[in-house]
């Protein structure tokens, strides 16, 4: 491997997904809006579910989509933001409580304190990811966002945990340790996807985010401005191509092809004439069918998962509070129709959600598939910048979480 020369005014986020990886690069002075100076892709064939099962395929696919970056931003690139998903991904709110000591003025040690004091009690084989603080309370005083400073006998903490499996992350560190890399820290995708889809006023007000995937789709409820609920269902856009491969009997490569070319999510916007043409297997002669049937196809499988999600967003006594509606990002969400069948099943408000605030290579990336990408590169620059808040962020936990992370791999080798 070629030696690598440092540069230090790159942010680059690292998407290392079941369908695709994909590496996008930012000047790391970026203000509001990013300056996107390099974009790579790879097809991922390591990955199954979200979670690395071939690590010599994944590595290969993280050097052609960094190699691509780097052309493109002519710069080499040594460290990245990676994001980790996956059904292993489980989260849950927690509370703890302090006394406050010194002078009854609440301190930083005091914010760690409280913070440490509400975790719970974690398995062997899984390691907190992210701790979200939702809310303050000094002295019965609820929906404080930051107390330093301020009067108080005691201080209690409401925290949205997220935990994955400690293996998924190693390995995720290791792929991207033997294609050159390092890592400065490994992000939570659907948190990334929110950074780069999501508007502060829909945050506050109550909204889902819903991040369809190759392998899963991840379900993010915010509520106040903070993360107050996460979920991961092992249905994605994988689960539609295979269900065109046995609906329509072609290869599986024919029928993601004709997923993108053709697919479309309600069969109401098919018009019931029109015909597509249907490779066979075993190299036989094409086959001309309706469109109308592999828009049935799709549909079906769309309308189960938003089902699933309407039903994740009811068992929560926060689906009442939602006045901004679902936003559903990610590749399968380009394809037409997707946001009116959302809205017929879950009877919200629907958009698809964009990557915002971005410049230079917009062209290349203002596309729902690059949303965790763009989210990744935010969530680095904001948290080098110290920029996060108490609130649904974990500023003053990142250099713990690099920490751990370099314990992980200590451990790990």
């Amino acid at each position: 491997m070629p030696s690598r020369t440092k540069h230090n005014h790159l942010t680059v986020g690292l998407d290392i997904g079941t369908t695709k990886i994909c590496a996008i690069a930012v000047e790391s002075d970026s203000k509001e809006t990013l300056n996107v100076v390099g974009v790579g892709t790879a097809k991922s064939e390591g990955l199954r579910k979200g979670v690395v099962v071939n690590i010599e395929k994944t590595v290969k696919s993280i050097k052609k989509a960094v190699e691509e970056c780097e052309l493109m931003c002519g710069e080499q690139i040594n460290s990245v933001y990676a994001g980790i998903a996956g059904h292993h991904i489980k989260g849950q709110n927690s509370r703890g409580m302090v006394t406050v000591y010194h002078n009854r003025t609440v301190t930083e040690e005091d914010i760690r304190r409280v913070i440490d004091a509400a975790q719970v009690l974690i398995p062997n084989d899984r390691e907190v990811l992210h701790i979200l603080p939702s809310e303050f309370i000094v002295d019965d005083q609820d929906g404080v966002q930051n107390p330093l400073g301020m009067a108080a006998a005691r201080l209690e903490v409401n925290v949205h945990i997220v935990t994955g499996s400690v293996t998924s992350a190693q390995n995720i560190i290791k792929c991207c340790n033997q294609a050159g890399l390092d890592v400065e820290d490994i992000v939570l995708e659907p948190l990334a996807s929110s950074q780069a889809v999501l508007s502060p006023d829909e945050q506050e007000v109550g909204v889902v985010l819903v991040d369809i995937g190759g392998g899963t789709t991840d379900i993010t409820i915010y509520s106040e401005g903070s993360i107050v609920h996460t979920a991961v269902l092992a249905l994605g856009g994988n689960h539609l191509t295979h269900d065109i491969a046995i609906g329509l009997g072609t290869p599986l490569q024919e029928a993601e092809e004709i997923k993108h070319s053709d697919g479309i999510a309600l069969s109401d916007m098919t018009d019931e004439n029109e015909m597509i043409a249907v490779p066979s297997v075993g190299g036989r002669n094409n086959r001309q069918m309706k469109k109308l049937v592999l828009a049935g196809i799709i549909e079906d499988r769309f309308r189960e998962i938003f089902e699933l999600i309407g039903r994740e967003i009811e068992k929560t006594h926060y689906h009442k509070l939602m006045a901004s509606g679902v936003v559903i990002t990610g590749g399968s969400c380009i394809m037409p129709g997707v946001d009116q069948l959302a809205h017929q099943v879950l009877n919200m408000p629907v958009r698809v959600g964009f990557p915002e605030h971005i410049s230079g290579l917009k062209e290349l990336i203002y596309s729902p598939k690059y949303a965790t990408s763009v989210g990744l590169v935010r969530y680095g620059i904001t948290s080098n910048q110290g920029k996060l808040n108490f609130v649904g962020d974990e500023t003053n936990l990142f250099h713990k979480v690099s920490r751990r992370m370099k314990d992980w791999m200590q451990d790990f080798f």
